[in-house]
C-alpha cells in the first residue's frame, strides 16, 4: 500500500510564495506518475499540475503557469509544488496523488491534504 502525505501550508498574503512538498512511500519501486489537485470549498477538484517519474511530460493548468512549478526527488520519494505570486483564488485544500490508473482513469494513491489560503 502506498501511502502519500502532504505538507508545507499555511496562511499567506497575496503575492507570497509557498513550497508544498509531498511524501510517498510503498512496496516495490515507486516509478509513480504524481500530481498535484486542489479544491476550494463549495466547487469541484482540479487537477493543478502532473509530471512523470522521469520528470517529463509536465502539465499546469492554465491559471498557474508561470507561477507554480512542480518537480520531484526520486531519491527521497518526495514531489514538490513550489507556488509563486499566490492569489486569493488559489485558497484550496491541496492534494497529492500518486499512480495513473489506465484503467479506472483516476489516480490511485491520495494524501490527506494541506489547506493553503490567501488572503489579506
Amino acid at each position: 500500500q502506498v501511502q502519500v502525505m502532504e505538507s508545507g501550508g499555511g496562511v499567506v498574503r497575496p503575492g507570497d510564495s509557498l513550497r508544498l512538498s509531498c511524501q510517498y512511500s510503498g512496496p516495490g519501486k515507486n516509478d509513480y506518475s504524481m500530481a498535484w489537485f486542489r479544491q476550494a470549498p463549495g466547487k469541484e477538484r482540479e487537477e493543478v499540475s502532473c509530471i512523470e517519474w522521469t520528470g517529463g511530460n509536465i502539465y499546469y493548468r492554465d491559471s498557474v503557469k508561470g507561477r507554480f512549478t512542480i518537480s520531484r526527488d526520486n531519491g527521497k520519494n518526495n514531489l514538490y509544488l513550489q507556488m509563486h505570486s499566490l492569489k486569493p483564488e488559489d485558497t484550496a485544500m491541496y492534494y497529492c496523488a500518486a499512480e495513473w490508473d489506465t484503467v479506472l482513469g483516476d489516480w490511485t494513491y491520495w494524501g490527506q491534504g494541506t489547506q493553503v489560503t490567501v488572503s489579506t
